[in-house]
């Protein structure tokens, strides 16, 4: 049905939606701390909380609500799960993934949700409420009179976005140019991509003007119409992808025929072209924290303009310079304006304001096939996490750490041998024809070709060390023959 301005303004507040959390991207402006597998939303913030924790927070006071869906892939669905375990709130709401096979960008992400809300009875007409898993909002309560006022609109068949209220000519942003009012919000009169600093500065002095936050609420059988209407190649991928879709639970695995999605934002698919789009004004605080500037704006400056991400730096006769080195000491001299980010691997170092040019060193890295645009030292597994702590020629060095009931995959390698010794904790082994117990300060030798095991049978966390030895070292010599995870033989994480 299509509304007129009177019918929305008419129409009274309601609040039910489903919440879905779309979290896909790697979001490279804040490399070397965020990476592919590990991305933005998991990285943790000055306060040591994360954005995907802080944004299940804000969904979980939302009144009324009892269903969530996360869109995601397979490499962070476990990240994803931890992350809605460890939520206070938890226990009042009731979880769902729907996993990507690829990322195909956000029209393809949120029409499957919306095949898959249809699916579900008691969702099918519910407004759905779509949020990046990594945006920083802090009053909780403005949030909620915002979705309430989002979901009116949506309920009379319009697709809203959230507009905020620009407080600088930012050119990082879209902006949204409001149209006319329908007494919850205002029609789009258009969308601009982000400006240069001109237009923005006149677009900030004229007013009339919202940045694009990149949330969303509508039905599904207002966004399936449109969809159908100006991006008929998305629906038929995703419908495709849909009926052949695995489900196990909680969790709906899209088929790989999901690739063939176009990759499109949901902006250029369907905002843009739309008669329907409509935008509430979002009055509170919004980030996407979508760089390092904006990281650094989570930090108190010192009497200098300076901000340290910790105390373990020493700054003299230097001003307004950010500093990200939690792990090493670092000291600076007669600086002004640095961006400096330390990590165990990379070390960034930028002028300020130049932050958004960060994409640019990953693209380079990307295109020689190094790394640091993937992994950390320390790598993320479903069952805990390793470090590598040293490598040379035949030899590798990690610290594991398996988490409580959790378990490796039965496995075996064609160019290395293993030597495990406990540091903390217990482990349960199973070396080839053997199942052994061995206890903190104990250790054992796992020969090459031999089938093995890791368990954590106990209630603490199994720290130990892994001294590899071989010709070859390479995370992809690995032989899977059972995993509790669902990983694919071929998959070459451990």
């Amino acid at each position: 049905m299509t509304a007129t301005p009177e019918s929305a303004a008419k129409h009274p507040p309601q609040l039910a939606i489903l919440p879905i959390i779309i979290s896909g991207g790697s979001g490279s402006r804040l490399w070397p701390l965020s990476r592919k597998a590990f991305p933005k939303p998991f990285v943790a913030l000055p306060d040591g909380s994360s954005l995907m924790a802080k944004t299940l927070a804000r969904v979980a006071d939302l009144p009324g609500v009892r269903d969530l869906l996360f869109v995601t892939n397979r490499d962070h669905y476990f990240l994803t799960r931890d992350a809605f375990a460890d939520c206070a709130s938890a226990p009042n709401l009731a979880a769902h993934y729907l996993l990507e096979p690829q990322g195909r960008n956000t029209a393809p992400a949120m029409v499957a949700a919306a095949l898959w809300a249809q699916g579900q009875e008691r969702l099918a007409n519910i407004s759905l409420l779509f949020l990046s898993a990594d945006h920083l909002i802090s009053d909780h309560a403005a949030f909620a009179a915002a979705v309430d006022q989002a979901s009116a609109l949506a309920q009379q068949g319009f697709l809203v976005t959230f507009g905020v209220q620009p407080t600088r000519p930012e050119t990082g942003f879209g902006y949204i140019e409001l149209g006319a009012a329908l007494g919850m919000g205002h029609r789009v009169a258009r969308f601009l991509e982000k400006p240069q600093r001109e237009q923005a500065q006149a677009m900030l002095a004229q007013g009339g003007f919202l940045w694009n936050s990149g949330m969303f609420c509508m039905t599904a059988g207002t966004l399936l119409r449109e969809v159908e209407q100006h991006a008929p190649a998305v629906l038929h991928a995703v419908l495709a992808a849909m009926e052949s879709a695995q489900s196990n639970g909680d969790t709906t695995e899209l088929h790989a025929c999901f690739d063939a999605a176009p990759d499109i934002s949901i902006d250029y698919a369907l905002m843009e072209r739309s008669q329907q789009a409509a935008v509430v004004s979002a009055d509170f605080d919004w980030s996407d924290v979508g760089a390092w500037g904006a990281y650094g704006k989570l930090i108190p400056e010192d009497g200098q303009g300076n901000q340290l991400h910790c105390n373990s730096q020493v700054l003299i006769d230097s001003q307004r310079c950010m500093v990200h080195s939690p792990d090493r000491l670092t000291a600076m001299i007669g600086v002004e304006d640095l961006l400096v980010v330390d990590t165990p691997d990379a070390l960034l170092i930028a002028h300020r304001d130049r932050d958004q040019e960060v994409k640019a060193v990953v693209q380079q890295l990307k295109s020689t096939g190094h790394s640091s645009v993937d992994l950390h030292v320390t790598a993320h597994r479903p069952w805990g996490t390793y470090t590598v702590l040293e490598e040379g020629e035949r030899f590798k060095i990690k610290r594991i750490v398996v988490k409580p009931g959790q378990k490796l995959s039965l496995q075996m390698h064609h160019h290395r041998s293993e030597h495990w010794i406990v540091v903390s904790g217990a482990a349960r082994i199973v070396n080839g024809e053997q199942e052994i117990l061995i206890l903190t300060d104990q250790s054992t030798y796992i020969p090459m070709g031999t089938a093995h095991r890791l368990e954590n049978p106990g209630v603490i966390d199994l720290v130990m060390i892994e001294v590899q030895s071989g010709a070859y070292l390479g995370e992809d010599d690995i032989v899977r023959f059972s995993d509790i995870y669902g990983r694919s033989p071929e998959r070459t994480d451990s």
